[in-house]
């Protein structure tokens, strides 16, 4: 009898107890039935709430590039096929945040397009070399002088006034920016480096990319074609107004040359982050300063930098093309 009444009243107390733990559920707020709740992302219900169609793909800045569907961000309906040149921005526009703008430029200047810019140097191979670089800060102030007043600067001379070239629809202005820019290479390897990675990049955005403005290239122009022309070209003919293209030209350029030094002092990945940040500064002064400069008055004084591209090509040991 006694233990009837142990069984049972511990019967009861467990159950209490589980009716305890079912009111501690998480419910649906509204539901009558109080089912168990399912976990949500974070950020899910703003983007459910955010479901209503755009009119214009550059209507307002938070759907520019699509509109919001679930957690799926879906591409402009006019823009969800295979890139198509009827697709293209009008050259010359302002449409600098499109998303369409934003992803070629992601894109083109990704180290993974193929180009082989991972294959060069720019004389920094010789630089490491010779004593001239040893550490984060020396490769700093070599790329500060290369990117103000040598190969960066002149690249990028190069790539606004044939971005202006196609925008005003002057070929014999472009055909004039193409021959220049060929010519202006201060060593046989730099000028291998830019005319490689041009017609890597002709090749690869021709196929995948066209768009009338290259085209127009190779009929003003049949000699060989330079990086900073090709990226400025197309970056034109595709609407890409030209305060972003250059940024992300020279920033992939100045990055490129920090890989190169991070393999050979050797440096750790962080600090070759650093050198990238302190770098900024000096990225956006050249930049304002290519935007201003006329074509007649393009011109380098990194002469360090242009001889140790010169000794490299009889560099005993190397890993790179320049």
């Amino acid at each position: 009898m006694g233990m009837r009444i142990i069984m049972t009243t511990a019967m009861i107390i467990t159950a209490t107890l589980m009716g305890d733990k079912k009111k501690n559920l998480p419910l649906v707020k509204g539901r009558k039935d109080r089912k168990r709740s399912r976990p949500s992302w974070p950020g899910e219900t703003r983007l459910r709430a955010k479901t209503r169609p755009s009119t214009s793909s550059v209507a307002r800045k938070k759907d520019v590039d699509g509109t919001e569907v679930g957690l799926v961000r879906l591409p402009h309906e006019k823009c969800a096929s295979r890139v198509d040149p009827t697709c293209e921005l009008k050259a010359g526009h302002d449409e600098t945040t499109s998303g369409a703008a934003l992803y070629r430029l992601m894109t083109w200047l990704s180290p993974s397009y193929p180009v082989g810019a991972f294959s060069y140097s720019s004389g920094i191979e010789w630089a490491v070399e010779a004593g001239d670089i040893t550490d984060a800060d020396s490769l700093r102030r070599w790329l500060t002088i290369m990117t103000e007043d040598g190969g960066g600067f002149c690249d990028c001379v190069f790539f606004r006034h044939a971005h202006q070239a196609v925008v005003e629809s002057q070929n014999a202005r472009l055909r004039e920016v193409a021959e220049l820019s060929a010519a202006f290479a201060p060593s046989k390897e730099r000028h291998l480096e830019t005319t490689a990675q041009g017609r890597a990049f002709i090749e690869a955005t021709r196929a995948v990319w066209p768009c009338e403005a290259m085209d127009r290239l190779a009929a003003v122009w049949d000699g060989p074609v330079t990086y900073p022309v090709a990226v400025g070209v197309a970056a034109s003919g595709h609407g890409i107004a030209i305060e972003p293209a250059l940024q992300a030209y020279l920033h992939a350029m100045v990055a490129n040359w920090i890989s190169a030094g991070v393999r050979l002092i050797p440096l750790g990945q962080t600090d070759g982050q650093r050198v990238l940040a302190a770098l900024e500064p000096v990225v956006a002064k050249t930049i304002a300063r290519a935007l201003r400069t006329p074509l007649d008055q393009v011109g380098s004084s990194a002469l360090r930098s242009d001889l140790a591209s010169m000794r490299h090509e009889t560099q005993y040991t190397r890993l790179f093309r320049s």
